[in-house]
């Protein structure tokens, strides 16, 4: 397994009397790493010659790259081509059991031991490795005061970690603290008095995107709503209300209400043939299925970290196609979206030239650890092998709900929908979410729904144990 080597790992080991370190040819040492190492007098040893210079970790995805011409809107110019990937095999496994130790990673989640926690799709449990990064930082700083060189290479390797999950470069992705932020950065880096001035928005998008879209209509920008239908967004209404006109077409990989998952091969396609960019809100689904976002072509992609990411609120990240970057000026913007943040220019702009152009103001440090912490147990788990075990789950689950004779809002196949199944319930939602908290289970409650949203922790028998509080809570 590839291991970042930091400039607080070089300490440790000058502290244990250590003065070498071996590293393997797939390993990362930072930069600081290595100037700590030069400092303290510690050889850093390779397997072999193969340079370890490497600043970005690749990802290898389950999603080939069709060959085609890469998208690019007509205010960046030309097209690059994209390259192939090679694939990766899910390990075997029976259908009733995920193809990794899920007793040894429900160990890892100390809130298991009392709980049965299905509302990933709002919020993760905490983790021993997300408490043991929160306690780095704290360490950090009480012990350091003030350790900044430190605390920003945690942020670009939390950076890292995201690109990892996308098939990304570190310097492709910007940080922000919400989804909010990074999208109000991305929408204000457009210019809407030209012909294309049109952002297609539907009716699927969390509210907070929907909400930054439409507070650019004084800029001049016509928003324009594509609506549900049974649930769901028709892939043929982008055919009917994407058009020359059309700038942005802001869609999500999944509905928040229900799960409904969209067939992200087939619609970006039909969007950039209208010319228009394609901003894929990840959020409420990333980490449970493979989301590749150079062979899907996808121009921004933002999510936060709270959900199936195993983190925390107050820290989103964000991939900007690399040929966009240097034609997006951003006047949502602050002293670290700047190519020197230190050099304290305050009357001119002088924006980084990759994503770190979109950086607002001071990062989020302490969310940053934690988010990278819960993103490597992602990584380290698989995405090919967690979508094969909820997909399983989503399955079981549906068919228990059914026979239990609860009223399924979710997409029934599996192939449409996100880990998340949601359960229509009579009157307050949140009573019902009340209800079942009192019975030992963590759901989730939005408007007529109650969603249960398992993860790749999560066991068979825990969706019994929900479904049948389900309909002894609702007296079915």
């Amino acid at each position: 397994m590839k291991q970042f080597i930091t400039g607080e790992d070089i300490e440790r080991m000058h502290l244990q009397g250590k003065r070498e370190i071996t590293v393997g040819t797939e390993d990362v040492v930072t930069g600081i790493a290595r100037e700590q190492a030069d400092l303290l007098g510690i050889e850093i040893k390779q397997t072999n010659a193969q340079s370890m210079m490497q600043q970005e970790p690749r990802f290898q995805s389950q999603i080939e790259a069709s060959g085609a011409a890469a998208f690019v809107p007509e205010f960046a110019g030309a097209a690059l081509r994209g390259g192939s990937r090679q694939g990766v095999s899910v390990n075997p496994a029976s259908a009733d059991q995920p193809p990794y130790d899920i007793e040894m990673w429900r160990k890892k989640f100390p809130i298991l031991k009392e709980y049965i926690h299905v509302a990933n799709c709002s919020q993760a449990p905490q983790s021993d490795y997300t408490r043991d990064a929160a306690e780095a930082y704290l360490e950090s700083w009480n012990s350091m005061g003030m350790d900044w060189m430190r605390w920003i290479e945690e942020v670009n390797l939390a950076k890292a970690e995201f690109a990892k999950l996308i098939n990304a470069k570190q310097s492709e992705i910007a940080i922000g603290t919400s989804v909010s932020e990074l999208t109000s950065t991305f929408a204000s880096s457009l210019v809407y008095s030209g012909k294309r001035n049109k952002v297609v928005v539907t009716d699927a998008e969390f509210p907070t995107v929907g909400n930054v879209w439409m507070g650019h209509k004084k800029f001049g920008a016509e928003v324009q709503f594509i609506s549900l239908k049974n649930g769901e967004i028709d892939p043929e209404d982008y055919e009917r209300f994407v058009d020359d006109t059309t700038l942005a077409t802001s869609i999500c990989d999944v509905f928040y209400y229900n799960g409904f998952k969209q067939n992200l091969e087939t619609i970006i396609p039909k969007i950039h043939a209208k010319g228009s960019l394609v901003y894929l809100d990840a959020y409420q689904g990333l980490g449970t299925h493979p989301i590749d976002v150079k062979a899907l072509d996808v121009d921004v992609l933002v999510s936060g970290n709270l959900k199936y990411l195993c983190g925390v609120p107050g820290v989103a990240f964000m991939y900007v196609k690399p040929e966009l970057t240097p034609h997006l000026k951003p006047a949502y913007t602050g002293w670290f979206g700047q190519e020197n943040p230190f050099a304290f220019e305050i009357r001119k702009l002088n924006y980084a030239k990759d994503a770190r152009r979109f950086d607002n103001g001071t990062p989020p440090i302490m969310t940053a650890y934690i988010a990278r912490a819960g993103m490597q147990l992602i990584n380290d788990v698989g995405v090919e092998n967690i979508q094969h075990w909820t997909d399983r789950l989503s399955a079981y689950c549906i068919a228990g709900a059914l026979d239990r004779g609860l009223e399924v809002a979710s997409p029934q196949d599996v192939r449409k929908k996100s880990p998340t199944t949601a359960i229509r319930v009579p009157g307050d939602s949140h009573h019902v979410e009340h209800a079942l908290k009192e019975r030992k289970i963590i759901a989730s409650a939005r408007a007529d729904v109650v969603r249960i949203a398992p993860h790749f922790f999560t066991k068979m028998e825990d969706i019994d144990y929900v479904l049948d509080s389900f309909a002894e809570v609702l007296k079915l």
